[in-house]
């Protein structure tokens, strides 16, 4: 008797185990706010692939490119509560939450899309997403971007006194809300897929944008000139739940966790490598083009410094971190 309950216990164990991880199995949903064409979606469905077939079919990712899930507002609130399983955010509305994560933004903390880059994949960044769980919820595993930031608008700029009442469209954020603030220009949060009406129709004067969605979504159709300023980076943070990322095994997490990296790390090579060529295809266009330095913004700079020194603690490590990578 004692062997045929030992065996029948050991069957129901081994079937307990099968319907445990059958269980596990899931079909993740992860939501971004670019549209299909852009290069963070098109690595979010290559993750998807990628994850699918490492997990030998157990695990598949529906993405929702183009805000199918609401602004990133309305998303990290979904991921708070589990009811979104991941997403590729811009650092923007994590700085909302977590200030320190404002001072990725600050002006001219880096030269260009490969120092942007280098610095995004320090320790020092690294350290960041480690106050992700706690603060906000979330895990971050990793960084992506987009190109550096230039100022595209009907009027021309040629000195940071042309911004001066200007109405220029930004994402909605702190940082750089308070840098084209300090500039004298009247920030508009306005969502990426309503920029080009908002500018043909002159709801807006100028826009904060980077080269590739100037060139994707042919803003310069409705603006012709063009500050080359390079002043922030503008960087991405793929994340998961931490409601979901409790569920998961260690295996799951593991293999998440790597998959995703590898991805968002073809993001950051991506903009590295499109960022001269989109530069260069920009130059051939018939817009009258402004060249502008950190002396171009100098008083808006130390207005922007004067404040967010103190709001995010950890902009001089990352400035430590920036002039390290320069030599």
């Amino acid at each position: 008797m004692n062997r045929l309950k030992t065996l029948t216990l050991a069957v129901a164990a081994t079937a307990l185990a099968a319907t445990s991880l059958t269980a596990q199995a899931r079909d993740f949903r992860l939501g971004l706010i670019t549209p299909p064409q852009h290069l963070w979606s098109t690595e979010a469905e290559a993750f998807a692939e990628s994850l699918h077939e490492r997990s030998d079919g157990e695990h598949s990712v529906s993405v929702y490119p183009a805000q199918q899930l609401g602004n990133e507002a309305q998303m990290v609130q979904q991921l708070q509560t589990g009811a979104l399983d991941m997403a590729f955010l811009t650092i923007a509305e994590i700085s909302n939450r977590i200030p320190d994560f404002g001072a990725l933004y600050a002006p001219y903390l880096v030269d260009g899309v490969d120092h942007a880059a280098e610095l995004l994949r320090s320790d020092t960044a690294a350290e960041l997403l480690e106050l992700m769980p706690a603060e906000v919820g979330l895990v971050g595993l990793g960084y992506g971007m987009v190109g550096m930031r230039q100022v595209l608008s009907r009027a021309p700029i040629e000195s940071q006194d042309d911004m001066r009442g200007k109405r220029l469209r930004i994402t909605p954020f702190d940082p750089i809300r308070d840098f084209y603030t300090a500039t004298g220009a009247s920030p508009a949060p306005l969502p990426l897929l309503e920029v080009y009406d908002a500018l043909a129709n002159g709801q807006v004067d100028a826009i904060d944008m980077d080269f590739d969605s100037i060139l994707i979504l042919k803003f310069h159709e409705q603006a012709d000139n063009l500050l080359i300023s390079n002043h922030m980076m503008f960087p991405m943070v793929g994340v998961v739940s931490g409601r979901v990322w409790r569920e998961l095994s260690v295996e799951d997490r593991e293999l998440i966790e790597t998959t995703m990296a590898e991805h968002l790390e073809n993001v950051l090579t991506g903009f590295q490598e499109m960022d001269a060529a989109q530069e260069e295809e920009i130059r051939q266009l018939d817009l009258n083009i402004v060249e502008a330095d950190a002396e171009f913004f100098s008083e808006a700079i130390a207005e922007w410094e004067a404040s967010w020194a103190e709001k995010a603690p950890m902009l001089e490590a990352l400035r430590e971190e920036a002039e390290r990578l320069r030599q």
